[in-house]
């Protein structure tokens, strides 16, 4: 019986080391494995890996019946409307696309009338010749050549009183007589010289204009130097005439009374700014390319300019004098809006072939640095910040020798503000009223209405809707301003041509 018990649990050993044997894989001696269970491994990999990418993809088509199945039975949820405030949209490329087509279309169809309407109006040649065949005509370049002498004038009282030959009250007395003079001899001649056109009073006001700013800031910059001499101060931080650090010449700043000299103030006179500082932020070198790019702007903008003037603007204000005229008001909101485009579009190209192609020309030539000249007012959405963005040079000039010393000696901010904006409003009467002959005041008033608009777009509109307002006010207010003076000058001088004409 024992050995029938032995007999048996030796079988059931041996058939268990059969099945071991079985599921084990076979290995050679030297350890490698053998190619037929190779195989059958890989092919076991593969088959799982089937298996698995067919239970993901059964898990996905169940996902996506299910998700189907929830659209089929509710398709609304909470949402704002895409336009709303509230959506967060902001994505409009397509509607500005969509402006910028319609404003080119309209504006092709007002041309288009015009030249079915007046003719090719345009004549360069009538240009050139009205300024070559009537020698008066150089009034005003003979104007601009005696500014030499002003320039002269303070360069040398400058000097007496960096010796102390002078006093601080006697020189301050030559600047002001010197100031006076500059602002109001080219004024007088222009109103006393009948043979000076409006263009030429215009062009030689805007220059004794400048020349009197950069002789103020000149004044004032040399009497602090003098001011820093007294406490042992020889240095003044960042001077405007001489190579900056950036400069590979090497050349060391100028200090007081260093500055002093017929280059250094002849420098100031043709740089692109209004603001004297001894040594100006200076470029390495002049780059050519660049020059030549803001030359072609420079030269293709004046002819956009005199052929949009000619062929637009023009006829435009020649038919508007009779129903200003007769107060026809009807007619003269509908001549006023037709003015309003080819006026901004006259102004807009204005901007750009002064403060970004001649002022960089000039700057590019005098390798002068800083290339600020505009900031971006056309994202305005207050008037004070337009007024601050869109003449920088202007208003480093208003900041740094009025706003601030007003402040400085107590008023307030408003008032401050005020005085500045009056500042302002004087300076486009003098420079559009002188040479008209013609004293209106639309320039000034419409200066000092800036104020009021100003306090109503800041405390009552806000982003794009302060924005609009701005643009408003630049694209209605100018052609208002500029019918009110044609029309005033028309009904002086050309009464009876302009009523036969029309």
């Amino acid at each position: 019986m024992g050995d029938v018990n032995a007999g048996r649990g030796l079988a059931r050993r041996r058939r268990a080391t059969l099945a071991a044997g079985r599921g084990a894989t076979p290995q050679p001696a030297d350890g490698a494995a053998l190619p037929g269970a190779t195989g059958r491994h890989h092919g076991l990999t593969k088959r799982d890996h089937s298996l698995e990418l067919m239970r993901i993809k059964m898990k996905t088509a169940r996902k996506k019946q299910s998700v189907d199945l929830i659209d089929r039975l509710s398709c609304h949820k909470t949402q704002e409307s895409l336009l709303s405030s509230a959506s967060g949209y902001q994505n409009y490329r397509g509607v500005l696309n969509w402006c910028v087509v319609m404003l080119v279309l309209s504006n092709a169809r007002l041309f288009l009338e015009n030249l079915l309407r007046y003719g090719i109006l345009v004549d360069p040649v009538q240009v050139v010749s009205f300024f070559l065949n009537y020698p008066y005509n150089w009034v005003a370049v003979c104007l601009v050549m005696v500014s030499n002498v002003f320039i002269l004038v303070a360069l040398y009282n400058e000097r007496q009183l960096s010796r102390g030959s002078v006093s601080e009250v006697m020189g301050l007395l030559v600047h002001c007589i010197n100031l006076s003079i500059v602002l109001i001899f080219p004024a007088a001649v222009v109103l006393l010289v009948p043979s000076m056109t409006p263009v030429g009073g215009a062009f030689a006001l805007a220059t004794s204009t400048i020349l009197l700013l950069k002789l103020y800031s000149y004044k004032d910059v040399n009497k602090w130097c003098r001011e820093m001499s007294s406490v042992k101060a020889k240095v003044l931080a960042r001077s405007l005439s001489c190579p900056s650090p950036l400069s590979s010449s090497g050349d060391n700043k100028v200090c007081y009374p260093g500055n002093l000299t017929i280059r250094d103030i002849y420098y100031f006179i043709f740089a692109p700014t209004l603001c004297y500082e001894l040594n100006f932020p200076r470029t390495p070198s002049i780059r050519m390319s660049f020059l030549l790019r803001r030359l072609f702007e420079m030269l293709f903008l004046i002819q956009m300019l005199v052929a949009l003037t000619q062929q637009w603007m023009v006829p435009v204000i020649q038919s508007s004098m009779k129903p200003l005229e007769d107060m026809d008001l009807s007619r003269m909101a509908e001549r006023l809006l037709r003015l309003a485009v080819p006026n901004h579009l006259l102004w807009l190209m204005f901007f750009y072939w002064f403060f970004h192609s001649s002022l960089n020309v000039s700057a590019e030539l005098l390798r002068f640095g800083d290339r600020q000249f505009y900031n971006d007012w056309w994202n305005s959405e207050t008037v004070t910040y337009f007024w601050q963005n869109w003449n920088i040079p202007v208003h480093k000039w208003c900041l740094r020798h009025f706003y601030k010393p007003l402040l400085r000696r107590g008023y307030s901010r408003l008032v401050s503000q005020s005085a500045v904006f009056f500042l302002s409003a004087f300076f486009h009467e003098y420079l559009v009223s002188v040479p008209l002959r013609m004293f209106r005041l639309w320039a000034f008033t419409g200066m000092m209405a800036q104020l009021p608009l100003a306090w109503f777009v800041g405390h009552f509109l806000r982003g794009n809707y302060g924005n609009a307002a701005v643009w408003i006010s630049l694209i209605i207010g100018q052609p208002f301003a500029v019918l009110m003076y044609v029309h005033d000058y028309y009904v002086l001088n050309h009464s009876q041509e302009a009523a036969g004409t029309l």
